[in-house]
C-alpha cells in the first residue's frame, strides 16, 4: 500500500518521481498532454494549480493510478451530507 499524499509539495515530488521513472522529460509529457515543457514544470513545483480532470490525464500519462478513499470507516453522521 503506498503511502498517503497530505500536501501538494508531496504530490509535486511524486509526479516529477513518476515522470522520470518512465524516462520522459517535461517537454515530452507536456507535448502528451497538449502543454508546454514551462507547464509541467509549474505543475511539478506546484500542484496546487491542477484541476481534477488535468490530474486524471497526467496520472494517465505517467503510469499512475488515483485512489481515494477513507482514512478510517466514517462515522454514520460524516457519511451524510
Amino acid at each position: 500500500m503506498a503511502d498517503p499524499l497530505l500536501t501538494t509539495t508531496q504530490l509535486g515530488r511524486l509526479l516529477q518521481s513518476a515522470r522520470r521513472a518512465q524516462g520522459l522529460t517535461q517537454a515530452a509529457v507536456g507535448a502528451r498532454l497538449g502543454l508546454s515543457q514551462k507547464r509541467i514544470s509549474a505543475i511539478e513545483l506546484d500542484p496546487g494549480t491542477l484541476t481534477a480532470a488535468q490530474l486524471l490525464k497526467l496520472c494517465a500519462v505517467l503510469g499512475l493510478e488515483l485512489t481515494l478513499g477513507w482514512r478510517q470507516a466514517p462515522s454514520p453522521a460524516k457519511a451524510e451530507w
